[in-house]
């Protein structure tokens, strides 16, 4: 064996070690997300339970998503590179939301704000390309129609969101009161839904094969779960006065 397949076979052996490595410390981060974040939605919101999940919930989700970007450029997967640099920024703005004093921003601010432009710009070309019939510079393995071309739009659709939300916030010099704790429940939530969606779909059926041929309302009820909590939250939070009573009751 030559100097050359030497290094060649030992650099293998590395690597292959690495990755797998990184696909249990990101499979372990989403398993610690999955169960911190249904424990941080269903706890009494703002007791000690309730913010202890969420620290385990906020770092487990960074971990996660640090190791899906690190396969996302080693394997490579753009995609995945992009779920895992939105998930961060979701769950990091949404932490920086409430660690924040109400009506105050930083450069941190500043540089999601850029993140998420940066984020949308392309989905929001893609979408005018396909929307206008036009060849998507974005060249895709999937035929762009049907169920891929309603999530583009709807992908689309929040990354514009989550960007007006973070030049409302910086125009503003903050935020407080409800729209400030609908901020940090809905990015919360979102990056709870999307990292739920990648293991149900996508981590469980590889794992047991058997699941490959579950139906698709079991597969995707996690995610709708995490929804359907986030709209009830939602709606307490913005349209009922249980912010009051809460905010209250913490300062009893």
């Amino acid at each position: 064996m030559t100097t050359a397949t030497m290094a060649s076979s030992i650099g293998g052996v590395v690597f292959h070690a690495t990755t797998t490595l990184a696909y249990v410390l990101h499979v372990g981060g989403g398993v610690a997300a999955f169960v911190s974040g249904m424990v941080t939605l269903f706890a009494r919101k703002g007791g000690r339970l309730h913010r202890t999940a969420g620290t385990v919930f906020f770092a487990s989700m960074l971990v996660m998503a640090a190791f899906a970007a690190w396969l996302g450029v080693v394997l490579p997967d753009l995609v995945n590179l992009f779920i895992a640099v939105f998930v961060a920024y979701l769950v990091v703005t949404a932490w920086m939301t409430v660690r924040r004093r109400e009506g105050v921003i930083g450069r941190p601010e500043r540089i999601a704000l850029v993140i998420a432009l940066s984020l949308f710009a392309p989905f929001a070309i893609l979408s005018f390309e396909l929307a206008a019939g036009l060849p998507p510079v974005i060249k895709s393995t999937v035929a762009i129609k049907g169920p891929v071309l309603i999530a583009i739009y709807c992908f689309t659709a929040v990354l514009a969101i989550a960007a007006i939300a973070d030049a409302r916030l910086v125009l503003a010099g903050g935020i407080s009161g409800a729209r400030r704790i609908a901020r940090h429940l809905w990015r919360m939530c979102l990056g709870l839904t999307l990292a739920t969606g990648s293991a149900s779909t996508n981590g469980l059926p590889r794992l047991l094969p058997a699941l490959k041929h579950a139906p698709d309302a079991l597969l995707l009820f996690p995610q709708f779960l995490v929804v359907g909590v986030m709209v009830f939250w939602l709606i307490r939070v913005r349209l009922t006065p249980w912010l009051k009573h809460a905010a209250l009751a913490w300062s009893a």
